[in-house]
């Protein structure tokens, strides 16, 4: 609710200032001013000038469109139309259609005071120039929610840790209570919200190398797609087999080290260890431990996917940021 009044006294403020501005300065149609920028004001800093840059490129062929027409058949209603046909195909083509309303408001002042010359033609670039510089400035003081963004990270962190600390507990007991997936909502809810606030971060800022934030959310939510298909294998062990302790164990201590700044080494080293030791016991005696045995080797193997992908991850910032040291 906040942001919400915020974008709104934000807004009015943008409208009113491009009205006086326009008023202070006696352009015609200065109430337009107002319009374009409402409309140029964007959620963030990026997309505003990417819109404003679009829309004056527009409305620069809107005036050479709407200036052909009338030069040809005269300051007139069919000259209008001629202009919107040739004008809304053009921004139909070029996926511009976002773009129609706002330049045929202006073109159709020239319709209202009858003459397209140089005065009228300045005044309307004006009035296109005031509101858009007006909303880009309205929004040059977004920046990165850096603290939010970070408690985002961490929340996600965490709860990745309580379902493998909790996958770690249902190895060892088939019996455990509630263990029905329902802490993934929870996680995709924090990796969502995270999605889109560190998409909205890069948005509101020049440096396009800064993606550090997108790029860690992109790895945990890989990083939970094999989570999901380890708890899937583990909520069907009807059983305990001989290896489910070592898996178990190791799963506590990847829970306990999970931590943004691991960078993986020492859980993988771990990791080809606990493999060796599942190769090297014995043959399963029943169908039953077969089948636990099976869904635990593939858990296993998950894991394995699991470490590099953040090891992946790690080495790629930590190599890039030698770089620039």
């Amino acid at each position: 609710m906040k942001n919400k009044l915020i974008l709104a006294l934000k807004i009015i403020i943008a409208s009113l200032s491009a009205i006086l501005i326009a008023r202070f300065l006696k352009l015609d149609f200065a109430v337009s001013t107002g319009v374009i920028a409402i409309l140029t004001i964007q959620p963030t800093k990026r997309e505003t000038i990417k819109t404003a840059f679009a829309r004056f490129l527009a409305f620069l062929i809107a005036l050479l469109v709407a200036g052909i027409a009338f030069g040809v058949m005269g300051i007139n209603w069919g000259a209008f139309f001629a202009y919107l046909i040739v004008f809304i195909l053009c921004c139909c083509i070029t996926g511009w259609s976002g773009l129609i309303a706002p330049c045929a408001v202006l073109i159709a002042h020239f319709i209202s005071i009858g003459k397209f010359d140089v005065h009228s033609v300045i005044n309307e670039v004006l009035i296109f120039v005031i509101g858009s510089g007006v909303g880009v400035i309205a929004n040059l003081h977004l920046k990165k929610r850096t603290a939010y963004m970070n408690e985002l990270s961490k929340a996600t962190d965490e709860q990745i840790k309580k379902i493998i600390s909790r996958m770690s507990e249902r190895i060892m007991n088939s019996e455990i209570k509630d263990y029905d997936g329902s802490c993934f909502k929870e996680l995709d809810s924090r990796i969502f919200e995270a999605k889109r606030l560190a998409l909205e971060n890069y948005n509101n800022q020049f440096d396009k190398n800064d993606i550090y934030d997108m790029e860690y959310i992109d790895m945990r939510n890989a990083q939970r797609q094999l989570l999901f298909e380890m708890y899937k294998n583990a909520s069907t062990l009807s059983g305990s087999p001989s290896t489910a302790k070592r898996v178990s164990e190791y799963l506590k201590n990847m829970a306990l080290e999970f931590d943004e700044g691991n960078d993986g080494k020492k859980l993988l080293e771990e990791f080809y260890e606990m493999h060796s030791y599942m190769k090297s016991q014995p043959l399963p005696v029943t169908r039953e431990e077969f089948e636990d045995r099976a869904r635990l080797y593939i858990l296993m193997e998950n894991i394995g996917d699991f470490i590099k992908i953040k090891m992946e991850f790690f080495e790629k910032f930590h190599l890039n940021n030698s770089d620039c040291s």
